[in-house]
């Protein structure tokens, strides 16, 4: 029998996305990280910390016969706006707002999202983060913009997503 893991069999699955090692592009990880340490995930979803691996999971739920019927993707996208502004940004979005660096981890990926989107029927949600620096080199941390969005992301995913399904 084949192995598919729990979280292919929730409603919703939230994905962390980001390098914590690059400053600002950790916001990602660091929601993941806040929404877990609160306790509160319902049972219905799974929240998940998937660093630059966010397109092996979304290949992976493409071939699996069981996909939550929702993704929601969070992660640091510099779109020129206020350092920690949180935004929604559509799949067909993306590529125009973000083609230059690398947090999304994005070409294959987005690729990935709109088939799940468009042949699988799963719904994708993108949260992001204006970041303030994503630095060249490694450099650990975020900036307080950047900490204080996580919080707000994590409380709007509860009162957005949590609560709905």
């Amino acid at each position: 029998m084949e192995y598919v893991p729990d979280y292919y069999n929730k409603d919703l699955l939230i994905l962390g996305v980001g390098n914590p090692l690059f400053g600002d592009d950790g916001f990602g990880p660091a929601v993941a990280e806040e929404l877990s340490c609160r306790g509160r995930v319902p049972s219905f979803s799974a929240v998940l910390d998937v660093g630059t691996g966010v397109r092996e999971i979304l290949f992976d739920l493409i071939i699996s016969p069981k996909r939550p019927k929702e993704i929601v993707i969070v992660d640091a996208l510099d779109c020129g706006r206020e350092p920690g502004e949180v935004f929604k940004v559509r799949v067909d979005e993306v590529p125009s707002l973000k083609s230059h660096d690398f947090s999304l981890h994005l070409a294959p990926s987005l690729n990935l999202l709109q088939e799940l989107r468009d042949n699988s029927g799963v719904r994708v949600t993108i949260l992001a983060a204006q970041p303030e620096i994503i630095p060249e080199i490694v450099t650990a941390g975020l900036s307080e913009p950047i900490r204080k969005a996580v919080k707000e992301t994590a409380d709007y995913i509860e009162a957005s997503f949590f609560k709905r399904i």
